[in-house]
């Protein structure tokens, strides 16, 4: 008896197809955030945002590239968000392409620089009704993620 026969679960779907689909979801999801104004970047401003209003963030992405696993500051202030986005129940996941979330997102619109893009959040934007169906496979595929204890699954952004 498998884990998911014991909760009556459907096993998460193996294979290329559900990480690809997990993948454009987040680019859409990436895109559609920063057209609304709901996406902070870097690790700093999005600690600042769920300190202040943990209830308003939606979705948090955490992204690294081969350099940055020696980075025992960087580790240790995503073991502290993923900690705390544990504890107040936002979606999260990792993404090993910065280069691919910075062609996707782009430089700072005030200043034009490069912008730390190592947590990114997707917060609830002011208007009530805003459902993105983006969003809701992200959040459904983290939930299946969970259920086969993959409490933090990585994602491939598509090319």
């Amino acid at each position: 008896m498998t884990l998911e026969e014991i909760h009556g679960q459907e096993p998460v779907p193996a294979g290329h197809d559900w990480m690809q689909g997990a993948g454009k979801a987040l680019h859409e999801l990436l895109v559609s955030a920063q057209r609304r104004g709901c996406l902070t970047a870097g690790v700093y401003e999005s600690a600042k945002v769920m300190n202040v209003d943990p209830d308003n963030v939606a979705f948090c992405v955490l992204a690294t590239d081969e350099e940055d696993e020696g980075d025992i500051a960087l580790q240790i202030h995503f073991t502290l968000i993923q900690a705390f986005c544990c504890e107040n129940d936002i979606d999260i996941v990792r993404v090993n392409d910065v280069a691919k979330l910075a062609a996707i997102v782009g430089p700072s619109e005030e200043s034009g620089e490069p912008r730390d893009l190592h947590c990114i959040l997707i917060t609830n934007p002011n208007e009530d009704g805003w459902k993105d169906p983006a969003l809701e496979k992200l959040n459904l595929f983290c939930e299946e993620s969970r259920n086969v204890n993959d409490w933090v699954p990585t994602i491939t952004l598509p090319e």
